[in-house]
């Protein structure tokens, strides 16, 4: 039946009730019939059938119509459109018009699924990772007040020690509390912007002053690929300078000593591209698309032993992209990663 229309399943039965009507009145009334008499004979099939053509068009019009608007009406409802009254010319393929809706409504719901798959199994991972995060600080936390109720609060030789440990797994919890909250605030669009023109050398500057003792430490030394005056930029300050801090701890962190981090500025006609780049270790590439995921680890290699919340590249993608702007990395395992962004060029 596909591609008959209700206009031509109604012509044949119009046809089917004169073609009976026709043969019952010829057989019992006009069997020796004469000319006029098949005129009258002609004139009422032709009555019969028109008749009979529209009673079985509306009725059947009106059937079709009933049927086709509760589908109408039930998709419409699950995508949250007006619930407003169908119609449709009988002349138009009314079952392949239903089909094409049905079948686009199929692929809408596969793909709200497929969706909501993904968000769930993000859930589930981000909860487990912070689980993960929380667990190793609360329960050293709980190891340390507990050797102290039992007697170490009275011994001198650990009693500091053990709370300044204690303490220190507090910071960790309200470090990664605290990135949440950033993070949960740049994606609400709670966080509003001091978008103001600066001196992007210079804050790059007070940056790696403030991180100079960590690189000593890591054996790390931090400079500029060459000689800058200035680099004006259109920015929050404020914001910027932790995206730089983040990104030069990360250098740190997982550099090796006699390694460098370097800071590099390029002029992009409108924007200034920056880079963070280093010899270090490096980042496979299979785990570079999902490097700014919260609580993301790169294998042993990163570890949570070597500190650090586990959000800080996420909070510098919230960042950037708040200022309209973008971050990418490239990296190669064993020779170094670099980590670029832009900014407005004031």
């Amino acid at each position: 039946m596909k591609g008959i229309s209700p206009g031509a399943i109604a012509i044949i039965l119009a046809c089917i009730v004169t073609g009976g009507a026709v043969a019952t009145i010829l057989s019992l009334l006009f069997i020796d019939a004469g000319a006029w008499q098949w005129l009258l004979v002609l004139t009422g099939s032709l009555v019969i059938f028109f008749s009979a053509y529209l009673f079985a068009y509306q009725a059947l019009k009106r059937f079709v119509s009933d049927k086709i608007r509760i589908i109408y009406k039930s998709i419409r409802t699950s995508k949250g459109a007006s619930g407003k009254e169908f119609d449709f010319e009988m002349s138009e393929d009314i079952i392949s018009q239903v089909n094409n809706e049905v079948l686009n409504w199929v692929s809408d719901r596969r793909d709200e699924i497929q969706q909501l798959k993904e968000q769930e199994a993000f859930r589930r991972e981000f909860i487990g990772n912070l689980a993960h995060e929380l667990k190793t600080p609360i329960f050293s936390i709980q190891g340390y007040i507990l050797t102290l109720l039992e007697g170490g609060l009275e011994d001198e030789n650990i009693n500091r020690r053990f709370l300044e440990r204690a303490a220190k797994g507090v910071e960790r919890m309200t470090g990664i509390i605290e990135d949440l909250d950033k993070i949960n605030k740049f994606e609400s669009g709670q966080f509003q912007l001091d978008i103001q023109t600066f001196n992007l050398k210079e804050l790059a500057e007070d940056v790696m002053h403030t991180l100079e003792m960590k690189a000593l430490e890591n054996g790390v030394k931090m400079r500029f690929n060459r000689a800058y005056e200035s680099v004006l930029v259109e920015a929050d300050e404020g914001r910027i300078g932790q995206v730089l801090t983040n990104l030069l701890v990360n250098s740190i962190h997982y550099n090796e000593k006699g390694g460098y981090t370097e800071i590099r500025f390029f002029d992009m006609d409108e924007n200034i591209l920056v880079e963070v780049a280093d010899n270090g270790m490096g980042i496979a590439s299979e785990h570079l698309p999902r490097l700014f995921e919260r609580f993301y680890r790169v294998g042993k290699s990163r570890s949570r032993d070597e500190g650090g919340t586990g959000l800080g590249l996420s909070i510098v993608k919230h960042i950037v992209e708040s200022h309209g702007q973008s971050i990418n990395v490239r990296s190669t395992a064993g020779i170094g990663s670099t980590f670029s962004f832009t900014l407005k060029k004031a």
